[in-house]
């Protein structure tokens, strides 16, 4: 079982950046795929990158690919999201997840969930 809390959203205006956290307990967080999904009003939660035990794969969804990086440091239990080049359309509640297997992309894969953070990106 893992706790996850995510960290670092906030106001920003387009074309700015933020980075994410989501820092995880317990010993067994590096046996975990992790993901980032984001959830704007009034629409369906949608997948954003995932990324592998160790680092070496990620993917992306085609609205963030080139702008948002995923990474993560299992020395200090913690995945990432750096998003660059913001956008008004960025705007939402951005979650942290963990699965052990399953569709990357799709939420119902993932067992454990963070609270969320707030990102508002301004025109």
């Amino acid at each position: 079982q893992v706790q996850l809390v995510e960290s670092g959203g906030g106001l920003v205006q387009a074309g700015g950046s933020l980075r994410l956290s989501c820092a995880g307990s317990g010993r067994t967080f590096s046996s975990y795929l992790m993901g980032w999904f984001r959830q704007a009003p009034g629409k369906e939660r949608e997948f954003v990158a995932t990324i592998s035990w160790s680092g070496g794969s990620t993917s992306y969804a085609d609205s963030v690919k080139g702008r948002f990086t995923i990474s993560r440091d299992n020395a200090k239990n913690t995945v990432y999201l750096q998003m660059n080049s913001l956008k008004p359309d960025d705007t939402a509640v951005y979650s942290c997840a963990a699965r052990n297997s399953g569709l990357y992309s799709d939420y119902r894969s993932y067992d454990y969930w963070g609270q969320g953070t707030q990102v508002t990106v301004s025109s």
